[in-house]
This record gives structure tokens, C-alpha cells and sequence, in this order.
């Protein structure tokens, strides 16, 4: 496939909620954004969460962008610019395992992967515990809801 034939679309809505989707097959997330600049770059920031109640973690913006990365990542993967993660670390200036922690957060099951989006999910949840620095996160989205903390389906 030549550099040309490539499409990437983004697109940033104002004043909209979180909402979900499938598209063509592919489950879509939207998040509405704020750009903010500051000094020389620009800072994405989510919109501001209403008051939950305790036990909701709410937004975790550290935690937002690494799964971003991650899929950014793991789709220049799949598209064969990076043979392997090696590669990949090379080029990003990271340590191979950091980026091996965060292309597996790409597998947790979708509906953990938006209640982070729209910070609905458990307070206890962070990007250390998803990392799998305290416990790995097994495979299978049912084992990985009932070890977050999350309903069964």
C-alpha cells in the first residue's frame, strides 16, 4: 500500500457528549476534546466530568493518552511501518518494554476501554495497574472485568 492510498481522518467535535458507535463494522469511540495552547505546543484536554459518586475514578488523562498511544501504535504495526516493537521503540526513543505495557492495554475488552474514556471506570483502576506492573491482566475480557472490578457481560 503507498503512502498515498493511506486515509486518516480526525475529526473534533465542540460541546458534544461521549458517545459511541459502530461504523462499517468498527466500534468508535468519540470524545469531545478542548485544544488549548499553551506556550509552543498544544494540550488536549476532556471535558470537565460532572460530580460522580465516590467510587467512579472520573478522568485519568495520563491513562487516556496512553491508550491512544497504544492503539496509534498498534495500528502502525498491523500497517507494516514497524516490523516489530523493537523497531517501533527505536524510533519513538522508548524503552521496548514501555511500549510492549502499552500496546497490551490494546487488549483489554471494549467496554473497560470506553468506561476509561468517559472516566466511569473504578477508582482503584490506574495506568500502573493497567501497565500490568501489579498483576497481569489475563486475556480474556470476562477474567479481565471480574480482576477490575468491572460487571460481568
Amino acid at each position: 500500500m503507498s503512502k498515498d492510498s493511506r486515509r486518516f481522518a480526525v475529526t473534533i467535535e465542540t460541546g458534544a457528549d461521549p458517545r459511541s458507535y459502530i461504523n462499517n463494522g468498527q466500534r468508535v469511540t468519540s470524545v469531545p476534546l478542548t485544544i488549548k495552547r499553551r506556550q509552543n505546543r498544544k494540550v488536549l484536554t476532556p471535558p470537565p466530568s460532572a460530580p460522580t459518586d465516590a467510587s467512579v475514578g472520573g478522568f485519568d488523562e495520563p491513562m487516556i493518552k496512553a491508550l491512544g498511544k497504544g492503539f496509534y501504535w498498534q495500528k502502525l504495526l498491523e500497517d507494516g511501518r514497524y516490523p516489530h516493537v523493537g523497531d517501533l521503540a527505536r524510533k519513538q526513543k522508548l524503552e521496548r518494554g514501555w511500549i510492549s505495557e502499552i500496546l497490551r492495554m490494546t487488549l483489554l475488552a471494549p467496554d473497560i476501554i470506553t468506561a476509561i474514556v468517559e472516566g466511569r471506570q473504578p477508582r482503584h483502576i490506574n495506568l500502573h495497574a493497567l501497565r500490568g506492573r501489579i498483576d497481569v491482566i489475563p486475556r480474556d475480557w470476562n477474567e479481565q472485568r471480574r480482576m477490575l472490578g468491572f460487571p460481568e457481560r
